[in-house]
C-alpha cells in the first residue's frame, strides 16, 4: 500500500471513529442527561455517516473492522481525557499502544498476495 493510500486510510479511521464516539455521546447526552431530542436525532445522524466512511477504505470488510476497533481504542481514550477530562494511566496508553501497533499490522503489513 502507497504511503498517501495508508494516510487516506488512517484518516477514514479517524473521521469513523469520531462519528461513532460522537453520535454515540449525543445519544448518551439525550437518554442520560435530559437533552432535547435534537442531540438524539443528531446522533443518529453522525452514526449513520460512521456506517458509510468505513466502506470508502481499501481492504475488505472483516480486516477494516478489526482494525477499526484499534483506532476506536485510542479515540475513547483520547476522548476520555479531553471531553471527560479522566485522564490515561500509563496502562491505557500502553494498551492504546498496543491496539495501533495491532492496527498497522491488521491494515498495512505488506502482504505477498
Amino acid at each position: 500500500m502507497a504511503i498517501v493510500e495508508a494516510a487516506k486510510s488512517f484518516c477514514y479511521f479517524i473521521l469513523a471513529g469520531l462519528c461513532e464516539i460522537g453520535g454515540g455521546y449525543l445519544v448518551w447526552l439525550w437518554l442520560r442527561e435530559a437533552k432535547p431530542i435534537g442531540y438524539g436525532l443528531a446522533g443518529a445522524m453522525v452514526l449513520v455517516l460512521y456506517g458509510v466512511i468505513p466502506t470508502l477504505q481499501p481492504a475488505h470488510f472483516g480486516r477494516v473492522y478489526a482494525a477499526y476497533g484499534g483506532i476506536f481504542i485510542v479515540l475513547s481514550i483520547l476522548w476520555g481525557w479531553k471531553v471527560d477530562r479522566i485522564a490515561p494511566d500509563r496502562f491505557d496508553i500502553i494498551g492504546g499502544l498496543v491496539a495501533l501497533a495491532g492496527v498497522a499490522i491488521i491494515m498495512y503489513w505488506p502482504r505477498s498476495c
